[in-house]
């Protein structure tokens, strides 16, 4: 069965996903986007295909190295995708907002969904039951908001990110995740209220690296999912690189 090796440079994380098949079998974190990083990927993996989703700037020996030993795609707007960008600019959607949206087609089709991925950024991304990708939003992650506060006054530290939050906070640590996490939770359950007073047969997926510390504090239902952008990305792999 053939494997795909699923690259995805994001501004925090970079990480791999190894596919057998349309199996998930592994993931992976990439410490840093180097050729060798992903020559010892290849080494032990063994892909016969690849595909890479970057929101940064990264080493285009890179590109070589996996066009060299795998069947490559590098996945931007002049992919085929599974859906329409119907937007003013479909050149300015980032890849990691594309293989969201192809991950929310694949596995719920005919509905409108709403993939909220919790990275650097908050995205919150719609696509509608005509497979429509229409845009969303964007706001500040959570490490964005803890090292804002560091950074933007003189006397608040910068504090870890951390589940277990109290309403009331008791001291400076407290305090500091009460209003960033709770906050949070209540900006996405708010932006989700206001998209099912819009639209009917709607789905909420959630994804992304902060997952764990905000799914605790959401009252809306949701479909958690970790590894959502991987599944997109070998979705767009399986079209690009047939």
């Amino acid at each position: 069965m053939p494997v795909t090796l699923c690259i995805d440079f994001g501004n925090t994380r970079k990480k791999a996903a190894v596919f057998n098949d349309s199996e998930l079998k592994e993931t992976a974190v990439i410490r840093e986007a180097t050729v060798e990083n992903i020559r010892a990927l290849i080494e032990k993996f063994h892909p016969q295909k690849s595909i890479l989703s970057s929101v940064v700037d990264h080493d285009s020996a890179i590109e070589e190295f996996l066009s060299a030993q795998t069947l490559f795609h590098k996945l931007n707007h002049l992919s085929r995708l599974p859906f329409t960008t119907p937007v003013g600019k479909p050149a300015t959607i980032g890849a990691d907002r594309l293989a969201l949206a192809a991950a929310a087609v694949k596995f719920y089709p005919q509905k409108n969904n709403l993939v909220i991925s919790l990275g650097t950024c908050v995205t919150y991304n719609f696509i509608n039951k005509y497979h429509e990708f229409l845009g969303g939003g964007i706001s500040p992650g959570m490490e964005m908001r803890l090292r804002s506060m560091n950074q933007f006054t003189a006397k608040l530290p910068l504090i870890a990110s951390d589940s277990n939050v109290p309403l009331i906070g008791y001291d400076t640590r407290t305090n500091i995740l009460s209003g960033t996490i709770l906050g949070m939770a209540k900006e996405i359950d708010g932006i989700i209220s206001l998209y099912k007073d819009k639209f009917r047969n709607f789905n909420v997926l959630l994804t992304g690296g902060d997952l764990v510390y905000l799914a605790p504090h959401l009252k809306s239902k949701i479909f958690a999912n970790p590894e959502l952008i991987f599944k997109g990305l070998y979705a767009i792999s399986e079209v690009n690189n047939p």
